[in-house]
């Protein structure tokens, strides 16, 4: 895998499990819940993302957009 920034072959893989003890806060809000999935750290009881090395940056699908951020966090405080 490389870097997709910087082309960096310096990548970690982190990996976590936290149950459902993940808290998430973005904009003044805070979630208490799972990992939420679709923002680039994992999903459900599992922290999980590539790192560069080099640069410093998380690997994935981003940006994540304003919309769906907040969406993370208002499912959260159901």
């Amino acid at each position: 895998m490389k870097c997709r920034w910087c082309k960096s072959e310096r990548i970690a893989h982190v990996m976590a499990k936290c149950s459902d003890r993940c808290s998430v806060t973005y904009a003044g809000n805070e979630r208490h819940d799972y990992v939420p999935a679709g923002v680039g750290i994992g999903g459900d009881d599992y922290i999980e993302f590539h790192w560069c090395l080099d640069c410093g940056r998380l690997q994935g699908d981003f940006p994540v957009s304003e919309e769906h951020m907040k969406a993370v966090i208002d499912e959260g405080r159901s």
